[in-house]
């Protein structure tokens, strides 16, 4: 058994995330959770949605769209990307958040490594933190507590900055769910639920081609951990290495990953393209379950 891994029988696997006043059901999987970057920088869609306005609009656009969860970000953490100042990423989601909480009817996510974000963001009323940094901070672990807020913990080799400066693994798969189930080990020694923490094997996140695909090719492993999983692969650079594409034309390849996360029941998928993988998990669904359509259908 790795260190800290909690098993779980079929029967046994977490059903629902509570978040805080909303239930998320794992009965249908996976959830869609859209991307809504506020940011100038980010790798796929940056400076798109920099202004408030347009940001709230897309808000609505991906919750109409389909989306089970919005996931707000206001600092990129792209290969190579800069920190900002807590008052520069509050300044770009705390509008944002203001004008959609409450108007909104699916959670909403924040996606940050700083406390101070976090617990701004939870004390507008937001449902969840998406932390990068796996929560290594123990002020957002302090943060979550006094907010009974659930968690993604996501796996990172070393730094937005530096992550993708020759990253090397003996084994990415086993390394890679060695640390999630140990850092939930640990969140959970500290206070923070079973069921309030999402793990998230962190594609594209120091990691080269050939660890993505063995993580996507093995994220049963990673499931087995007995957490829901969260995979963000959406648009990711290994994609546009395998089509040759540049960001904005990946789709195919984002459908891809979303196919196979369906075909091993992950929980929740990151994506930007919401409409598009909404519809393609609708067929998915319907084929592996044909007879919820009668013969005149």
């Amino acid at each position: 058994m790795i260190p800290g891994m909690k098993q779980f029988s079929n029967h046994e696997r977490i059903r629902s995330l509570r978040c805080r006043d909303v239930s998320l059901s794992f009965v249908r999987t996976p959830l869609v959770m859209g991307i809504l970057n506020v940011t100038p920088d980010s790798f796929s869609d940056g400076g798109r949605y920099i202004d408030s306005e347009r940001a709230i609009e897309r808000a609505f656009e991906l919750a109409e769209d389909g989306a089970d969860i919005l996931d707000i970000g206001g600092e990129s953490t792209r290969p190579g990307s800069d920190p900002v100042s807590e008052e520069t990423e509050l300044d770009r989601i705390g509008p944002v958040l203001e004008a959609i909480i409450g108007k909104i009817q699916i959670p909403i996510s924040v996606d940050t490594q700083k406390p101070f974000i976090a617990e701004e963001a939870l004390r507008l009323g937001c449902h969840m933190i998406n932390a990068v940094c796996a929560c290594r901070d123990p002020r957002m672990v302090e943060v979550l507590l006094r907010y009974k807020a659930p968690v993604v913990i996501m796996h990172m080799k070393g730094d937005p900055k530096t992550m993708q400066d020759d990253p090397t693994y003996s084994n990415v798969v086993r390394e890679v769910t060695d640390f999630l189930s140990e850092r939930a080990h640990q969140l959970r020694g500290k206070g923070i639920a079973g069921d309030s923490i999402v793990v998230d094997p962190g594609i594209g996140f120091g990691k080269r081609l050939c660890d993505n695909l063995a993580l996507l090719d093995n994220i049963g492993k990673i499931r087995s951990l007995g957490y829901p999983v969260l995979v963000g692969g959406s648009r990711k650079s290994f994609l546009g290495k395998l089509l040759d594409a540049d960001a904005d034309h990946r789709l195919s390849g984002s459908l891809a990953v979303a196919a196979r996360c369906w075909s091993e029941s992950v929980e929740i998928i990151r994506v930007h393209d919401v409409k598009e993988t909404v519809e393609l998990l609708k067929v998915l669904d319907a084929m592996a379950d044909g007879s919820a359509y009668s013969i005149d259908s």
